[in-house]
């Protein structure tokens, strides 16, 4: 059994009960009602391909969930949307709760051996969807992106060394950047009709003062995606100046429509060469919490470097789990992006149409939206507050803090505040939109209605 790397799904659910396995995966509740009337499962279900509901409003509160219950925690069960930290609201992906149950019934966790298909998942993978050939021996796994990022500070980042990084950037670079004792050298990018821009002379100024430079592709917070033409841009100029690219990809699989997501290892072998990519689907498919990922990279001395700092400790559930995800995932995400796309499209028409206050151009790519909310804080004297409250506050107020506060006490909604993305971040919020469309309109008519009565 344990050899069987497919799930075979006709068997899955003659073993455990199609009922219960249908609820525990989230089919549509009228399918799952038939098949609890008759005991047999419509025909052709195997044959077609199955339709997952987005729409489910799927309660994670009291779950130890950090997007909810740890914004509840700091600002009081009277929120009722948080759109934080970026996992999503949905249902795991059937063939990852398959797989997970499937291995469950060996019932010995001892050391886990990895055999190539787990490799072979990856390189299939980014074979099938983005046409990137990845040699599987130069696959390294890690128990996540920032372990691998931070190995790649240790073999390049001499402590004390400065990192540049686009901003504003994923906040968590920093936390990786204090890990490794290194200084963040912030390069700002130009806002061009709501769309961000690398100031091309400021990064060139910047990185000849630095030992690497990190890659969020696609940006997070942002949302960009970025052109070929850019990344080799940015390649060139840390080749010239020796330094290597760290580019983190985790959330290339959202993309949306009318966008593409360009691998940083698909570009020129001379650039790609002064590279190395960190991937995971711990984001695609909402498994952050199973600690996997990996790098790689077509430069064999930096192979042999980052080894040297690299120890996974992974998981066995999160190995099944990425697996399962990587070979039979596909249909699961491609209506995922369909359902997004859409979250997208009706936030930014929202906000237009409706909040005023607030700018909002729907992002390349992500399932982020990066919210300007400079008017709105001018509006509630965020600045004011935060300068009287710091006269005998025991800690720093700031005015992120404020409109923080504000959001959550008067919308009942929590967002990231902008300022820790970095220089940039400024007077933005961050919203993760990846949840059903009701709890993204709940969160919106708040914010709206209390706009409205300021």
């Amino acid at each position: 059994m344990l050899r069987n790397h497919g799930l075979n799904r006709r068997a899955f659910l003659k073993s455990t009960g199609a009922t219960a396995v249908l609820g525990a995966v989230g089919a549509r509740s009228a399918l799952a009602s038939e098949v609890a009337a008759t005991g047999v499962a419509p025909a052709g279900l195997g044959a077609t391909p199955e339709t997952f509901d987005f729409d489910e409003v799927y309660d994670r509160r009291g779950t130890d969930c950090v997007k909810w219950d740890r914004a509840i925690e700091q600002f009081g069960p009277e929120l009722e949307v948080g759109m934080g930290i970026a996992d999503m609201d949905f249902r795991a992906a059937p063939c990852v709760t398959q797989a997970i149950a499937e291995r469950s019934k060996h019932e010995n966790w001892g050391y886990q051996h990895r055999d190539s298909s787990f490799t072979d998942a990856v390189v299939a993978w980014n074979q099938r969807r983005y046409d990137l050939d990845i040699d599987p021996s130069t696959i390294v796994w890690t128990s996540g992106v920032h372990p691998g990022i931070i190995a790649g500070l240790h073999t390049f980042a001499p402590p004390g060394s400065r990192v540049l990084m686009t901003t504003p950037t994923y906040n968590g670079f920093y936390s990786d950047l204090r890990f490794a004792r290194n200084v963040a050298e912030d390069s700002e990018m130009k806002v061009v009709d709501g769309v961000y821009e690398i100031d091309w002379d400021d990064f060139e100024r910047r990185v000849q003062r630095v030992h690497a430079f990190i890659l969020c592709n696609p940006q997070n917070p942002t949302g960009n995606c970025w052109s070929a033409e850019d990344m080799t841009r940015m390649g060139e100029i840390c080749l010239e100046h020796g330094v290597p690219v760290l580019s983190d990809e985790i959330h290339c699989d959202f993309v949306t429509k009318g966008q593409k997501y360009t691998p940083f290892a698909s570009l020129d072998p001379k650039v790609v060469d002064n590279s190395v990519t960190f991937k995971s689907n711990s984001k695609t498919f909402s498994l952050a919490a199973n600690k996997v990922a990996w790098y790689f990279s077509t430069n064999p001395a930096f192979m042999t470097r980052l080894r040297q700092y690299t120890r996974a400790d992974l998981s066995t559930l999160g190995m099944y789990a990425a697996r399962a995800a990587n070979n039979e995932g596909d249909e699961w995400l491609d209506q995922l992006l369909v359902y997004l796309d859409g979250n997208h499209d009706y936030t930014e028409a929202y906000i237009r149409e409706n909040i005023p206050l607030v700018k909002y151009t729907k992002a390349q790519g992500t399932f982020l939206a990066w919210l300007d909310m400079s008017e709105l804080m001018g509006r509630i004297d965020a600045q004011g507050k935060a300068d009287y409250e710091n006269r005998t506050a025991a800690e720093p107020v700031t005015p992120a803090s404020v409109l923080q506060r504000w959001l959550a006490e008067n919308a009942r909604i929590y967002l990231n505040a902008g300022p820790s993305y970095g220089t940039g971040g400024e007077r933005h919020m961050r919203m993760n939109i990846a949840t059903s469309r009701t709890l993204v309109k709940r969160a919106l008519d708040n914010l709206s209605t209390a706009v409205a009565a300021l």
